[in-house]
């Protein structure tokens, strides 16, 4: 396994460019993803991030490190990934299908941390090209947070890998426990903060470029929201959350909130405001 140890990220503006210069790659079928990682090996959670992430998010202040927060440690190495020669395909196009994470022991504001983001496994899917990209987040040598991304590729042909199998796929007897409303700018919102500025985010007029009709949100935004309301009110040590994003939330909207829980944890789905088309669907589990 090839390691890429990044000190200094790049300024916001070189990764967009090369993501941008990414779509000069051609997709195509490939046998396997290169094995390399890429490393961040001193990254100090900011209490003032933090509070960013989580007032953006609807946590409060008694969740302490939200579990969903690591992720946007991830994000430079993602994008040095997607602009680089390890990656097979252009970032633009590429589609979020899900995201699980288990976090192992809690985290707390100030602590120095090494991030690290390695390619996964090819996986077929009808649509294209299915690959996962592994992230883990250690503290003195041991792993306290880890998550595997699943991104789908589409359109290329003879896809590598054993068939796509949805993992949160039961329809699950929920009911009905809150609404809320997603703002119009809460792309923007988000992006700022997590540093993801993926033009299908921000406006009508720069997702209608991508064939959307309006601004979408981010589906970890949407994982996120969710997991504030489904989560105790109190800081977890040990969690496991798995979703998938069904469909897109056009902003602005209106959206619920759907729940069981047992003695397991919870299902639950976020869903439009009739109550009758999911756009993400997940479990958790915590202690």
């Amino acid at each position: 396994m090839r390691t890429v140890e990044i000190n200094k990220p790049p300024s916001l503006a070189a990764l967009y460019l090369g993501v941008l210069l990414s779509s000069r790659k051609r997709p195509g079928p490939i046998a396997a993803l290169p094995r390399v990682t890429y490393v961040r090996p001193h990254v100090v959670l900011d209490p003032g991030h933090i509070a960013n992430y989580a007032r953006i998010c609807g946590f409060g202040e008694a969740h302490g490190v939200p579990v969903t927060y690591p992720q946007i440690l991830t994000f430079p190495l993602l994008m040095a990934f997607f602009g680089s020669a390890d990656c097979p395909w252009p970032a633009l196009g590429t589609v979020h299908l899900a995201n699980s994470i288990k976090q192992h022991k809690q985290l707390s504001p100030g602590e120095a941390l090494r991030v690290e983001v390695s390619t996964g496994e090819l996986i077929a899917h009808e649509r294209g090209q299915v690959f996962t990209l592994e992230l883990k987040i250690a503290r003195e040598g041991d792993i306290v947070w880890e998550a595997t991304e699943t991104l789908l590729r589409p359109r290329v042909k003879n896809p590598a890998g054993p068939a796509f199998v949805s993992a949160q796929n039961t329809e699950m007897p929920l009911s009905h426990q809150a609404d809320f409303s997603v703002p119009g700018n809460i792309g923007r919102r988000y992006g700022r903060v997590s540093g993801d500025l993926n033009p299908i985010h921000l406006s009508a007029i720069s997702a209608g470029l991508f064939g959307f009709r309006r601004a979408i949100a981010h589906g970890m935004w949407t994982k996120a929201r969710a997991l504030a309301a489904v989560m105790p009110n109190v800081a977890v040590a040990r969690a496991q959350v798995a979703v998938e994003f069904k469909t897109p939330l056009y902003l602005p909207a209106r959206a619920s909130l759907w729940m069981t829980r047992d003695g397991q944890g919870a299902s639950f789905e976020v869903r439009n405001a009739k109550g009758n088309k999911p756009h993400l669907r997940g479990r958790i589990g915590y202690q």
